[in-house]
């Protein structure tokens, strides 16, 4: 059986913090760094994870909506989420580190299915933190998957993270 792939990931367009400075992107870190990994996966599927409503575009703003929604555990419904996952084998799972961790969407995806046997191939865009916890709290929602270990890329870099994306693609 081949092996078939889902590239998931979430990623804010808009004002994001760059090196120190807050600045407007048109695509968001994760979603360049997915792009590139696609180019490498011609055949896998992509699914961009968004919530139901829409973070502030302010940084600021967009900061402390993350926060309080860490704070309060919450599980923001994945807007047009795929009916099921049954198909793949390996989904390869983008994100941005938000307070130490995921977005709390990628929390809700994870809970929505079913990942025994299936392998998780995590990376995380950042801008200092690395992973943080995320791998920690992946291997916890999905204890039947199989969880690497994960690749964090400096989010001002993920124009340049060729490298670091043909070694996510390698891992398939």
């Amino acid at each position: 059986m081949a092996n078939k792939v889902l590239i998931a990931y979430f990623s804010r367009r808009g004002e994001n913090y760059v090196n120190g400075n807050i600045r407007h992107l048109e695509r968001g870190n994760t979603e360049v760094v997915a792009e590139k990994i696609k180019a490498l996966l011609p055949d896998a599927d992509m699914f961009r994870i968004e919530t139901t409503y829409a973070y502030s575009d302010s940084y600021m703003e967009c900061i402390e909506e993350a926060k309080r929604e860490l704070r309060e555990q919450a599980r923001p419904e994945v807007n047009n989420a795929p009916a099921s996952l049954d198909e793949y084998d390996t989904i390869i799972l983008g994100y941005p580190n938000w307070w130490g961790t995921m977005p709390m969407v990628c929390y809700t995806f994870l809970e929505s299915y079913d990942f025994a046997d299936k392998r998780i191939i995590p990376y995380c865009t950042h801008e200092g933190s690395g992973m943080g916890s995320s791998v920690r709290f992946i291997k916890k929602i999905c204890p039947d998957a199989i969880v690497l270990d994960g690749t964090p890329i400096h989010g001002a870099e993920a124009p340049h993270a060729d490298r670091e994306a043909r070694s996510i693609a390698e891992l398939v």
